[in-house]
Parts: C-alpha cells; sequence; structure tokens
C-alpha cells in the first residue's frame, strides 16, 4: 500500500469523524431547541418524607408547570448520595434526569479515596437553590447555657462532655468534627444512623450536644422540648433570630451553611441549562415557595450555574483540609 492509498484513508476516515460530530452536535442543538418534550427525572439521594424529598418535590411541581412536562422526584436512598449521583453522572446529557445535588456531594468527594464519578468534572450545575444552617442543640434540662459554656465544660472534662450527629461522614458529622477542631477540644464525637435515635440521645443526657440540620429539629424546639444554642453560618438564621452563630459565640472564624441545588450531567447543552436555571430562580423568588421553604428552615436562594460550580469547588476544599488537618482515614 502506497503513501497516496494510506492518505486518501486517513482522510476518509477524518471525513467520517468530523461528520459523526457534526450530526451529533445537530442532534443536540436541535434536541435542546425542542426542549422539554418527555417527562424529566429529578434524582434525589434520600428517602420521601425528609427536607430536601419535600423541597424537591416543591420545585419539581412548580417546574412542571413551567416547562409543560412533568419533573418526577426519584428517590434513591443508599450510600450518602453516592448511588443518586452515579446514575446521574451517567445518564445521557439531555436534560432528562437532573441531580438533586447538596453540601454532602462535596463532603463525599473529600472523604471518600475513590467515587465512581467526580462531582466537579462529571456534572454541569444549574442553580442552588436552598441555604439552611446545621443547629448545635441541647436538651431542655442541659446545664450548658451557650456555646463558650460548652467548650469551658469540655476542656474541664472532656470524658463527660460529648458530641452526637447522625453518621459518619455526613455533612452533619463534619460540621461537628470541624467545630471540635476549632473549639480546641478533646472530646468524643458519638455518630447516630437517624435524627431520631439522635434526639433520643440529646434528651437522656447520652450525649451533651447535638449537631443537627434545622428541619427535623424545628417541631422539638418549637415544643421546648430542645434549645438551640447556636445556628453553624455566619448569619442568624430568621426564623430563629435570637439564636447567635457559632462564630459570634466565640469559635471565630466557624461557617458552615449546609445547600442544596440541581444539575445535570457534564456537557448537557447550555441552552438547556440556561432554561432551568432561568425557570428555578423564578421558582425560588415566588412568594408562596420561599414562605415553604422557610417553615423548614431553609433560605431559598438561587443563582448562576457557575455560582454552584464556585460554591461547589470552595466546600470540597473545606472538607479537604479537614480530613488533612484532623489526619481522618479516607473512606
Amino acid at each position: 500500500m502506497n503513501t497516496t492509498t494510506l492518505s486518501l484513508q486517513a482522510m476518509k476516515s477524518f471525513v467520517c469523524i468530523s461528520l459523526g460530530l457534526l450530526l451529533g452536535l445537530n442532534a443536540l442543538a436541535q434536541n435542546a431547541q425542542n426542549y422539554p418534550n418527555k417527562p424529566i427525572r429529578l434524582v434525589l439521594g434520600y428517602g420521601a418524607g425528609g427536607v430536601a424529598d419535600i423541597t424537591a418535590r416543591l420545585v419539581a411541581q412548580k417546574l412542571s408547570d413551567a416547562l409543560g412536562q412533568q419533573v418526577v422526584v426519584d428517590n434513591r436512598p443508599s450510600a450518602g448520595g453516592i448511588v443518586a449521583a452515579e446514575m446521574v453522572a451517567k445518564a445521557d446529557p439531555d436534560g432528562y434526569t437532573l441531580l438533586h445535588m447538596n453540601y454532602g456531594n462535596a463532603v463525599s468527594q473529600a472523604l471518600f479515596k475513590k467515587l465512581p464519578y467526580d462531582i466537579k468534572k462529571d456534572f454541569a450545575p444549574i442553580s442552588a437553590m436552598g441555604f439552611f444552617d446545621v443547629l448545635m442543640l441541647v436538651d431542655k434540662n442541659s446545664d450548658i447555657q451557650n456555646v463558650q459554656d460548652f467548650i469551658n465544660k469540655a476542656r474541664a472534662n472532656p470524658e463527660k462532655y460529648n458530641v452526637g450527629s447522625v453518621s459518619i461522614g455526613s455533612g452533619q458529622h463534619m460540621s461537628a468534627n470541624l467545630f471540635v477542631s476549632m473549639a480546641g477540644l478533646h472530646t468524643t464525637l458519638v455518630p447516630f444512623k437517624t435524627t431520631p435515635s439522635l434526639m433520643m440521645a440529646l434528651k437522656s443526657k447520652d450525649i451533651s450536644v447535638a449537631f443537627e440540620i434545622i428541619s427535623p429539629a424545628m417541631s422539638l424546639i418549637k415544643s421546648g422540648e430542645i434549645k438551640a444554642i447556636a445556628v453553624s453560618s455566619n448569619n442568624r438564621f430568621k426564623g430563629l433570630s435570637d439564636v447567635p452563630t457559632i462564630n459570634e459565640s466565640g469559635v471565630k472564624g466557624y461557617d458552615v451553611m449546609a445547600w442544596n441545588g440541581i444539575a445535570a450531567p457534564a456537557k448537557t447543552p447550555k441552552a438547556i441549562v440556561d432554561r432551568l436555571n432561568k425557570e428555578v430562580n423564578l421558582i425560588l423568588n415566588m412568594p408562596d415557595v420561599k414562605q415553604k421553604f422557610l417553615e423548614v428552615g431553609i433560605d431559598s436562594r438561587g443563582g448562576s450555574p457557575e455560582d454552584l460550580r464556585d460554591l461547589l469547588s470552595n466546600e470540597i476544599d473545606k472538607w479537604n483540609n479537614l480530613v488533612n488537618t484532623l489526619k481522618m482515614e479516607r473512606m
């Protein structure tokens, strides 16, 4: 076979590949123009009834109305959201399979040696949806009056005063770890499988302080069974305006804000991402949505895809630094 024949074959191969790419791009562009023309699935790594499920279903319902196609919430509660994220990462990038992303995804990226996806590379962020605090909680009859009081007691008697949270590796568990590290404590961290078991341990004084997100604790706070002594973010929560932040309570620089959002598989056409971003932000600014989010302890706030990408990146860096500082063994 001479050089001319090889060159012709190479040219044919190049033309075929180029045509294939062009046809693929044209198909994606056409799909984006007609989007959506069938139901959309929003995959959620948590079970039904929780705060993530409540907010996801509210947004899905409003998004169904806005897009003229049903948006179905698909609950996949397994492995701390890893199964749900893997499913979306491997889905077609056509805008019909979306991920309910949250700060737990950033924690997992920092805490696990290897995941079946890269949360930064395998997803196209669409928009944040809500931001919410982790609370420091004590029993109503606790001798702990505030954050500094707990720090003083825990330093004087670390064996007696401990900290509880749900699930090793969860955002709440890592928030508790960060607090213990920044406060210079040597107290024990006690993990629980569920929020009810965590709350029971707090009320029975098996743990001194609990770290949990606002939503599942609100009813117990309102009934007076437990007390919130601090919120994790740098700003007080509107629904608990008399509760100080951990930062203003003496642990300077402590700032943890739980969050959730929506993302699509990487390579989803920009036109689809932009359309979804526009609709989600309109929904999050609806007065009834803001009110319902607030009732479960969430500040409904969207933003651009770039905002969510930056948030995710910064969160991964923060939790990576904590894992390295505490010399935690990665799973």
